[in-house]
């Protein structure tokens, strides 16, 4: 258990779901502290059945803390979560900004635990679309060896953000209605379309959610040697991101192998039964901590591939659970 724990982002979507796991897992420390940027300073937020006011996010607000939880934009964890290290914090981030940086641990704690107990400062916790996917690559990796993935996600507007719900559900009325809309998350009308646009495109006309996809997958599973060919995709679902996922191994996995991999995998679970129309979609996924698949078939072009079909609630694995897992795994340790 630590000493005192600070929650950063708490009145954000994912972090108002991250004091929701706080508060339904054992005490990781003995109190708590939640800082905020100015507009939500003084907000009391109820947790653990006492109210806490909202301080101030700054440079200084970091001494005699030992954990720190951090939900915030990229520009707000690289200005102040430096300022958390110097103090002596261990830092879990949930912005992109520290992923890649070759001395930060990239975490997820069912695939790689051991970087985030040598971690030294920031543990940064993957994208969303990146964590589904290596949850599922890892017992195929461990088991043949993964050489080659394609991978398509279908990605829901809580992905966006709060303004991303609101054009999905604000857009529907007014497209129904015969009225105008002004999208405020996306470039194009999300309600009845599919933008297949996540993140800025880069020189190579890959997007940034795309690369993201590509490099997290090495560095997570330690093997820079694995290809990724990834299509990132947002469509009209309020909630879970889907992704259709194919790997080619080393050597070739049967669908019954594949089933009996994915199944003893801490986190996942196969929902599998196509004829009595049984796979994971967004509408049974949604709420849950899990990482579901289903539709588990044989690639018709390649004797060494597999392809499955992968749900999973992207603002709890993907993003909230993630983090407060990797919590628990370092007052477990005593960290």
């Amino acid at each position: 258990m630590f000493g005192t724990m600070a929650v950063v982002g708490a009145t954000g979507a994912v972090g108002r779901i991250a004091l929701e796991l706080l508060e339904q897992r054992p005490d990781l420390a003995k109190t708590y502290k939640f800082l905020a940027s100015a507009r939500s300073v003084g907000m009391t937020i109820r947790f653990k059945g006492h109210d806490h006011k909202i301080e101030l996010l700054d440079h200084n607000a970091f001494k005699g803390i030992d954990l720190v939880l951090a939900s915030t934009p990229d520009d707000v964890a690289a200005e102040f979560l430096p300022s958390a290290v110097a103090a002596g914090c261990k830092v879990i981030d949930e912005s992109g900004y520290f992923r890649m940086q070759p001395d930060v641990a990239l975490v997820i704690p069912e695939i790689n635990p051991q970087d985030a107990l040598n971690a030294k400062g920031i543990i940064a916790s993957p994208n969303c679309s990146t964590t589904q996917m290596v949850m599922a690559l890892k017992p195929l990796h461990d088991a043949a060896k993964v050489k080659r993935v394609v991978v398509s996600t279908y990605q829901a507007v809580s992905g966006a953000g709060v303004q991303g719900t609101e054009d999905l559900v604000e857009g529907t009325k007014a497209y129904l209605a015969g009225q105008p809309y002004q999208q405020k998350a996306f470039k194009a009308p999300i309600p009845f379309n599919a933008i297949p646009q996540i993140g800025g495109f880069k020189d190579d006309g890959y997007t940034s959610e795309e690369l993201k996809m590509v490099y997290e997958t090495r560095k997570i599973l330690g093997d820079e040697s694995i290809l990724v060919c990834p299509t990132c995709v947002r469509i009209p679902v309020a909630n879970c991101h889907s992704e259709t996922i194919l790997v080619e191994t080393e050597r070739p996995v049967s669908v019954e192998e594949a089933r009996k991999l994915f199944s003893a995998f801490p986190g996942i679970k196969v929902v599998d039964d196509p004829d009595l129309g049984s796979y994971p979609m967004p509408h049974t996924c949604t709420g849950s901590d899990l990482v579901f698949i289903g539709r588990i078939r044989k690639d018709l072009s390649h004797p060494n591939g597999l392809t499955f079909w992968c749900v999973s609630d992207n603002l709890r694995k993907g993003a909230a659970t993630n983090a407060v897992q990797i919590a628990e795994l370092l007052a477990k340790h005593a960290l």
